[in-house]
């Protein structure tokens, strides 16, 4: 019974390691989420306006343009996975990877080829893992996104979705992200980028509302041209900040939990060594009041 004692005393100390552990990285993304947010907060509004803008212009231009017009001389399709870099973080990686494989099922159901780009390591070692050739990867940072991170990305697409087809050009360009909807609640979300679609509906006019008639100057094309590179880069960062966001809440999330069960441990294994020390005991009392008897009786 003594060897019971040490292996519970063992487990006792490895769980009370881990226990510090798991609260140490509740704290960190404790004290990181709240600037995620701030980030997700500053961001959005601008990804709206710009979208609202590009709306405006695909609406009034009525121009042909290759970023607003569907491609038929290709059937590939550039999807742009998110995810973290780390673990310990719940199913926050495998959710936005479940998200992305329907999505993926969906397209080659429409006879379509899956060019993959990814963003984090979680997502790289799943598909190597899985012998998956990436069209583009990007590691480093997940909590933490850069402007500069952004513009790489999206530099990268746009240049897919420009070249021509005997180059690797490709058709559509969708996103595959964690929406951060608030502490509770994240949600793996898909949107599609290019060609443009609205995303977000513009406000309707209310009754009695004169609507604005646009002017482009120098042209409708070179409105185009100029505005929807920075909607694209806009769009993919405030990706970016949503998913890095919601990476930090289930991170916390998921070591608190992992805190509460490491209690939950060393108190199962504290009372399990307590049991296994009185058992001892009364083995010694036993053999001792066994002994005396013996003496007694010779």
């Amino acid at each position: 019974m003594a060897g019971s004692q040490r292996v519970y005393k063992a487990r006792i100390k490895s769980t009370q390691s881990l226990k510090k552990i798991f609260r140490a990285m509740e704290l960190i993304a404790a004290s990181r989420i709240g600037k995620a947010r701030d980030r997700v907060a500053d961001s959005t509004p601008y990804a709206r306006a710009i979208t609202r803008a590009v709306s405006a212009v695909a609406t009034h231009a009525r121009v042909s343009h290759p970023l607003t017009t569907p491609r038929t001389d290709t059937d590939a399709v550039a999807v742009l996975i998110v995810t973290s870099d780390r673990g310990m973080a719940g199913a926050y990686a495998a959710s936005a990877i479940r998200e992305t494989e329907r999505l993926i099922d969906h397209l080659q159901s429409q006879g379509k080829t899956v060019r993959l780009y990814v963003a984090g390591r979680r997502a790289v070692s799943y598909y190597a893992f899985r012998g998956r050739e990436l069209a583009g990867q990007w590691v480093g940072g997940s909590d933490a996104p850069t402007p500069e991170t952004a513009e790489e990305i999206a530099t990268e697409l746009l240049r897919a979705f420009r070249a021509p087809a005997d180059e690797g050009g490709v058709a559509e360009l969708h996103v595959a992200y964690t929406q951060f909807v608030n502490m509770v609640t994240q949600t793996p979300r898909v949107i599609r980028l290019l060609p443009l679609e609205v995303v977000e509906e513009v406000v309707p006019a209310q009754e009695g509302e004169i609507l604005p008639v646009y002017d482009f100057a120098p042209s409708a094309e070179a409105v185009l041209d100029a505005i929807l590179p920075r909607y694209v880069r806009t769009r993919i960062f405030n990706c970016l900040l949503q998913a890095a966001a919601s990476e930090l809440a289930a991170r916390q999330r998921a070591m608190h939990t992992a805190t509460e069960n490491a209690e939950d441990l060393i108190r199962m294994y504290t009372r399990l060594a307590n049991q296994a020390r009185q058992a001892d005991i009364t083995q010694e009392i036993s053999e001792i009041v066994s002994g005396a008897d013996a003496l007694a009786a010779s």
